[in-house]
């Protein structure tokens, strides 16, 4: 990995060469995404299953596009008992985590009789999006599903592309049916959001679309958004670690790789006030790299996203953090708690030598599905109220009103809204005659 002085034009062009990894500059695509979503919005199954022969490869129909029983059946057979056990652990630990997001509709009575509140229900329908290409996520599966059956979600849908066999990866199914996913459609890309979107005659409308994708399942969920509602536009993955000079360098260039491995444009710099440690983290880098299966790939996200600065202090390296925000942050410094008090941005934070990324990315509980490309400023992980929907409550009488009419009439005549005005004066025109 490049070694660098922490300044500001070094933190500068990151950010710049960082960012440039955003769905949103990936322009080319929006055409052929768009033609898609326009295809499917107006021939529904037909031009979906049209998709999925040219791009899967396989003989979609209306009576194959579902998973079946008998398939779910099948996938737990594939999968071994262990990895099965594991994988209702997570679950369990993901849900209690959650449950502790829930919130409780509330109403606020005055003694004039008027009344505020809010409502809080859950969406109806949610659809899931579940990649299926270069590799598969169970682990995604129940990062999406649990907070929506937490939430109180009536009906989950599954979209997730199969292979040219037409099946789906058992470990996918397994996952989907321990979260409680009600359908599984075998459909990928571009396509699948559109039928999540707009409803085909085989598939659901939905509320809201969460989960990753490549670039065209991302620039599909961007388009759609407004029609329905979705979690993010994620980019790929990150990771920042903290160090100072009582770092276990062999641990910070573990956790380093082990977002590398994620695909060629996923990044992992190291910020450390300890020019030593720099160059030990560097040689335990090249070390791992003899002995990974994904070495190439992380090669080439080490090239060209991985860095290790070298910061003045403690808090010019939290300064940094802040700006680039990353999805990831990890802080293995001699007081991780102090130091993560001065974090304002970050999707997920993993304090202390035994708090390694992996562990919020399987295990743990808080959700993995996190804010990229530096929108942990303004965006939070998914979570149990991404699924649920508010509605205020408004009840005044006649007493609490009269109180406040001349004020609301006063509001909407200065701004020129006189029919507004004369919703609430004509209740008290006796009044004025």
């Amino acid at each position: 990995m490049k070694i660098v002085k922490l300044t500001e034009d070094t933190r500068r062009d990151i950010l710049d060469r960082l960012l440039k990894r955003s769905p949103n500059n990936y322009s080319e695509y929006e055409t052929v995404v768009a033609d898609i979503i326009a295809d499917v919005r107006a021939n529904g199954d037909q031009a979906v299953f049209t998709y999925t022969k040219k791009f899967d490869k396989w003989n979609i129909t209306a009576e194959n596009i579902r998973v079946t029983t008998a398939e779910i059946e099948e996938a737990f057979r594939a999968i071994d008992e262990e990895f099965v056990t594991v994988m209702n652990r997570a679950a369990s630990n993901i849900e209690v985590f959650h449950r502790k997001q829930l919130r409780n509709s509330w109403i606020d009575t005055r003694p004039d009789g008027s009344l505020l509140g809010q409502r809080i229900l859950p969406l109806t329908v949610s659809g899931v999006y579940v990649p299926g290409g270069k590799a598969a996520y169970p682990s995604s599966v129940l990062m999406n599903v649990i907070p929506a059956k937490v939430a109180g979600v009536k009906k989950i849908i599954m979209t997730t592309p199969a292979g040219i066999d037409g099946k789906v990866d058992p470990g996918t199914l397994v996952a989907a049916k321990i979260a409680g996913v009600d359908e599984i459609y075998k459909i990928g890309g571009a396509q699948a959001i559109a039928s999540m979107a707009f409803g085909t005659e085989s598939v659901p409308k939905v509320d809201k679309i969460t989960g990753p994708g490549n670039i065209f399942v991302a620039l599909a969920k961007k388009a759609c958004f407004g029609y329905v509602s979705i979690d993010s536009i994620a980019g790929p993955s990150e990771i920042l670690v903290l160090a100072d000079e009582t770092t276990n360098p062999r641990y910070a260039a573990a956790d380093l790789l082990s977002q590398a491995e994620h695909d060629e444009l996923a990044s992992a710099i190291l910020i450390t006030t300890d020019e030593k440690l720099a160059v030990k983290v560097n040689e335990q880098i090249e070390s791992f790299l003899q002995k990974l299966s994904r070495r190439e790939i992380i090669q080439k996200s080490l090239e060209n996203y991985g860095y290790i600065l070298v910061a003045n202090s403690m808090d010019e390296a939290v300064d940094a953090a802040n700006a680039i925000a990353s999805e990831h942050l990890e802080i293995l410094t001699q007081d991780p708690y102090a130091v993560m008090t001065k974090i304002e941005n970050a999707g997920a934070i993993f304090l202390g030598d035994y708090s390694s990324e992996p562990l919020g990315d399987y295990y743990a509980g808080p959700n993995h599905i996190l804010p990229t490309n530096g929108t942990a400023k303004f965006f939070s992980p998914l979570n149990v109220d991404d699924f649920m929907k508010k509605t205020s409550l408004i009840s005044y009488s006649r007493e609490a009103l009269e109180k406040a009419h001349k004020d609301i009439e006063l509001f909407a005549t200065r701004e020129g809204l006189t029919a507004h005005a004369n919703s609430v004066s004509v209740r008290f025109e006796e009044e004025n005659n």
